[in-house]
Order: C-alpha cells, then sequence, then structure tokens
C-alpha cells in the first residue's frame, strides 16, 4: 500500500511537469484554433537545448531555464510568420499539415545532427525521505519549476494589459481589432509563449528522463491526452489534466508493463472524447 501511494506521489510530480507542456500546445489552440504539430519537436528542442548548453558551455542544468524559455518563445515568434500567419481563418486541416511540414523539417535536420542517439544529462539533488521511500530531488525540484512557471502564466493572462488583450483575441479577434488591439502580433506573441512552454518543460524532461530526436512523438500526444483532459484551450485544466495523467501513471505503473501505459493513456483518451467531448475541465470562453 505504501509503494502505491508513493508511485502515486511521484506521478504527480511528473504530472505536472506534462501539464506545463499541455499548456502551451492549449494556449496556441485557445487563442487562435490552431493545433500545433511541431509541439513534440519544441519539446525535444528544450532537451536539447539543456544538453548542449550543459555540456558544452557548462551551465548547471537548471540555470538553461532563462535561455530555453527565451530561445523558445523566438524559435515560436518565427514559426508563427512561417508557419501559421497565413492559415489563420482557413479550414483547420491547412493548419495542420504546415505545422506537420515543419514538423518533420526540423526531425530530419535533427536526426541528420544527432541520429537516434540516446542523451542522458545527469542531475545529482538530494531527495527527500518518507519512510522507506525516496522521492528524487530532481523530480521534486522540476515539479516545483512547472507549477511556478504555470503560476506565473495564469498572472500574466489575468493580471497583465499584454495578457488581458491576448484573452481578448482569444474570445473575440474581430471586436479586439475593432477596439484597435494588434490581433496580429498578438498571435504572434501566442505561439512564441507557447513553444517557449514547450521548450521550458523538454528542458525539464531531460533533467529526468534520457532522450533522443525523436522522444518528441510520445511527449506530443501525452500533451494532447492532457488537453483534452482539461479542456480545449484551458490552461490552468491543462495543468489540473497532467496531474491527473500523472496519477493515472501512478497507479498503474507498479502492475502493467511500460509499454502497456501509453495503450491506458489512450484508452482514457477516447473514454473521455466520448462522455465529455470539450474535455473535463472544459468551461466557457477560451482561457
Amino acid at each position: 500500500m505504501l509503494g502505491i501511494i508513493a508511485s502515486l506521489i511521484d506521478g504527480v510530480l511528473v504530472g505536472l511537469v506534462y501539464g506545463l507542456a499541455a499548456m502551451g500546445l492549449t494556449l496556441i489552440w485557445g487563442v487562435m484554433d490552431v493545433i500545433n504539430l511541431t509541439h513534440g519537436t519544441m519539446i525535444v528542442g528544450g532537451m536539447f537545448a539543456l544538453y548542449l548548453l550543459a555540456t558544452a558551455l557548462g551551465m548547471p542544468p537548471y540555470l538553461t531555464l532563462p535561455p530555453v524559455l527565451i530561445g523558445g518563445f523566438v524559435v515560436g515568434v518565427a514559426l508563427y510568420w512561417v508557419a501559421v500567419h497565413r492559415m489563420i481563418g482557413r479550414p483547420p486541416l491547412m493548419s495542420l499539415l504546415s505545422t506537420f511540414a515543419v514538423n518533420l523539417m526540423l526531425i530530419g535536420i535533427g536526426t541528420g545532427l544527432w541520429g537516434t542517439a540516446l542523451f542522458n544529462v545527469s542531475v545529482s539533488l538530494p531527495g527527500l525521505s518518507i519512510g522507506r521511500y525516496t522521492f528524487p530531488g530532481a523530480h521534486i525540484l522540476a515539479a516545483a519549476l512547472a507549477a511556478l512557471i504555470a503560476g506565473l502564466l495564469y498572472l500574466f493572462l489575468h493580471k497583465t494589459r499584454l495578457g488581458k488583450a491576448l484573452r481578448a483575441v482569444a474570445n473575440n479577434r474581430e471586436a479586439a481589432e475593432l477596439v484597435g488591439i494588434p490581433t496580429t502580433k498578438l498571435l504572434a506573441i501566442a505561439v512564441g509563449c507557447g513553444v517557449a512552454l514547450a521548450g521550458v518543460s523538454g528542458m525539464l524532461i531531460g533533467t529526468l528522463f534520457p532522450f533522443t530526436v525523436l522522444s518528441g512523438d510520445g511527449y506530443q500526444l501525452k500533451s494532447f491526452v492532457v488537453t483534452v483532459l482539461g479542456g480545449f484551450g484551458n490552461p490552468v485544466g491543462a495543468l489540473m489534466g497532467g496531474v491527473a495523467l500523472g496519477l493515472l501513471e501512478g497507479a498503474v505503473t507498479p502492475f502493467v508493463p511500460v509499454s502497456w501505459t501509453l495503450v491506458i493513456e489512450f484508452a482514457l483518451f477516447v473514454l473521455v472524447l466520448i462522455a465529455f467531448p470539450n474535455g473535463i475541465f472544459a468551461r466557457r470562453g477560451a482561457l
């Protein structure tokens, strides 16, 4: 029994990082109804930024967070102008194909540079011992940073003028334009923020688990599950959905092989879509 409780707690810690990753996906969806299929690759980008900065420049792993955040924002703005801007207002399939094409190009570049070798960033932190169980310090710190960044995003969206403008664009773009809000600029910022969140989540995941250039697919699929659980376009719900997914993983890991975890997660994905088409934590309005 104690082992199951420990597994659930660890699942919550990892789930917070999953939730942060999904916040980047659902933020872009909430503002412009675009599904970003480069999301998994951007998560991997955060992992490799962590690896390169920590190995080539000798930076402490967690001090790579600011440059990953800034770099992710810049990449996201570039992605908007390259693959999303001309797709706004067109059928959703157009933006799917556009971001998917960019995703394939990025994967091709990544495999050309690094192949499919396994990379790892060594993080040594003291764990927290409770009885017979020790929770890894890296998991605790990653979860704390994910929760902090999620909290800052919430404050940005609800307490700052720029954040309120983003929410206005998400709820009614035409009305926002009529009152003078520069919607194109804000759409670019939204994609920049979404990619920055994906990159930071990848950086945090990279401190927890080994990774390859192709690791993004699995985390992108998890982000879709979390987004459905949390409600489309609801960043706070995405964080809650991440915790729910982490709890599920923690509950099943002691009993089933790891290879079956994704099967169970996607069975949940289908059941939620049937029972709650807009997500469990869905709410009226975007963001």
